[in-house]
């Protein structure tokens, strides 16, 4: 019943680690693009805010 003795200072160096390796790996996905890639995305966005905007009913002071 003994425990496994544990260098903290290798724990805490270990754990920064695995923490940057998160990060990194999350600002990968985020701006790893291709410059094509980011183009693409902003057209298809504005395509969707402009087929949103499209399906708008404006209201007039008068149907109040």
């Amino acid at each position: 019943m003994t425990a496994e003795v544990v260098n903290l200072r290798q724990f805490k160096k270990k754990q920064a680690r695995a923490e940057k390796e998160k990060q990194a790996e999350q600002n990968r996905i985020s701006f790893g693009r291709t410059k094509s890639e980011k183009q693409l995305t902003t057209a298809l966005n504005e395509k969707a805010e402009r087929s949103h905007q499209q399906g708008r009913i404006e209201k007039s002071d008068d149907d109040k």
